[in-house]
């Protein structure tokens, strides 16, 4: 595409230099500039892109937009006041505005936006579409899957990843959207047909500062020009996150009046049961899921697909082959009678209601291991151990991505949050720590290895290290069966 193609019609940007240049890509990063790009120095709190000019020129940069002409630089340059907040605009123009192709889900809340959007994707694909997905764990290009290192990728790379779905025929994708997303504008662009909040919780108050700024973050999506809002009627902050959204909505709930109502809740080792009730009409669910948590996130999914024109019982029987997120209450089989799950709750209200529903159907002895991250909200590290304390019986308390602060460090302050720490088995290796947890654990014993999930890495200091907390279980569980 040719430059003037790109900025045709656009106010607020002075070309320098010739606009017949044929552009190749886009990129905000010098380090994955290539020959022909357009290279935005994107300027931020703590970065100003223009220092990096010179690195893009020399990857082959054609053109830059800044917002200070330089006559020194020898190729063409778009002035902007902040170029920053051109990305998502030039990066949708460039690909073609693919969205607009696309029947595009996207899924924001505190918890239940991978398993919502994991669900949604398995839905669509069960009414016989091609479905895409884009989520904390993967993204998903028809056939083709590849690991996510964000939840929400930047403005360029969403544009792409929507382009190259839609070149391999995908007709519609699941969107995992998070409040730093929104709140940097990386989905700005995305034209959504479909909003749902699944809940909001206190989180991610280190970069929000305050829960009622993270909840507009998160409103950014429902606000959009949507067909239809879907919101959870059970969460306290559903009517503000539903104040300004012009969209018709749906609610979905279990205690309160919605528009989809779960009632006759049950569940066991096998997973859980409810009725669900839409319009008058009545349909039986049975999941392969744990827990009241994951009767939401399929209420959520539901009414996705009542929207696409979908019967109720006929989404219900495509939602009972669905298994799983991966590193969302992820069993993993033995041949020793215990149970032992992996799970992503890195929060306190999280581990609560993962260790409540493992409690319900608990036998003997919960085990939960647990640590908390580095350079996050430290407020988590207490709320974190209160829950444990409360509905596990055995606590190991270990590392989690530590990131910049000191492992002995977090642990000290999560054992702050415990009446009695001397109840909590502290083992600072996480591996030595999984070894110790499933060695304790007795037949019919629940193990629970939280806060990590699906990531494969452990993220110190001063080095990031392959660490996959499914694949270290299976491994201590194999060698325990053999001898």
């Amino acid at each position: 595409m040719k430059l003037k193609a790109l900025i045709r019609g656009l106010e607020g940007l002075e070309v320098r230099g010739s606009k017949e240049i044929e552009l190749t890509g886009l990129s905000v990063d010098s380090r994955t500039v290539a020959p022909g790009f357009l290279f935005l120095a994107k300027k931020g709190s703590s970065l100003d892109g223009a220092q990096f000019i010179p690195q893009a020129l020399n990857a082959g940069a054609v053109a830059i937009v800044t917002d200070l002409y330089d006559p020194s630089i020898p190729v063409t340059q778009v002035i902007a006041k902040d170029p920053g907040a051109w990305e998502a605009k030039l990066a949708s123009r460039f690909y073609g505005v693919p969205s607009k192709e696309l029947f595009v889900v996207g899924t924001t809340g505190t918890k239940g936006k991978t398993t919502s959007s994991y669900m949604i994707w398995h839905l669509l694909r069960g009414l016989g579409k091609k479905a895409g997905l884009i989520s904390t764990v993967e993204t998903i290009l028809g056939e083709e899957r590849r690991n996510s290192t964000l939840t929400t990728h930047g403005a360029i790379h969403n544009q792409k990843l929507l382009r190259e779905m839609r070149s391999r025929g995908v007709e519609a994708v699941s969107l995992e959207v998070s409040s730093h997303g929104l709140h940097q504008g990386r989905v700005d662009e995305v034209e959504f047909d479909v909003g749902l909040f699944t809940n909001l919780h206190p989180d991610h108050l280190d970069y929000h500062k305050t829960v009622e700024e993270y909840a507009a973050a998160k409103r950014l999506l429902l606000r959009k020009p949507l067909s239809r809002a879907l919101f959870n009627a059970d969460n306290s902050w559903t009517s503000f996150m539903r104040e300004g959204v012009s969209a018709p909505s749906w609610t979905f709930g279990i205690e309160k009046p919605a528009d989809l109502r779960a009632s006759d809740l049950r569940w066991d080792g096998n997973g859980t049961q409810f009725t669900a009730e839409f319009g008058g009409e009545r349909a039986s669910f049975h999941l392969k899921l744990m827990g009241r948590f994951n009767v939401y996130n399929a209420l959520g999914a539901t009414l996705v697909g009542l929207h696409l024109g979908a019967k109720l019982a006929d989404i219900a029987a495509i939602l009972s082959t669905f298994e799983t997120a991966p590193g969302r209450l992820e069993q993993v089989p033995n041949e020793r009678g215990i149970w032992v799950f992996v799970d992503y709750a890195h929060t306190g209200e999280a581990l609560e209601n993962v260790l409540k529903t493992l409690r319900e159907i608990a036998r003997k002895r919960v085990i939960c291991l647990f640590g908390a991250g580095g350079n996050r909200d430290p407020a988590r590290r207490v709320q974190m151990a209160k829950a444990v304390e409360a509905f596990a019986d055995i606590p190991i308390v270990t590392s989690d991505n530590p990131r910049n602060e000191s492992p002995e460090t977090i642990v000290r302050e999560i054992l702050s949050g415990f009446s009695d720490p001397s109840k909590a088995i502290v083992e600072l290796d996480r591996k030595v720590a999984i070894h110790r947890a499933i060695e304790l654990a007795e037949p019919e014993d629940i193990v629970l290895i939280a806060g990590k999930g699906h990531e494969k890495i452990q993220i110190f200091a001063h080095q990031t290290i392959p660490f996959d907390d499914v694949a270290i279980a299976k491994e201590v569980l194999e060698k325990q069966t053999t001898i």
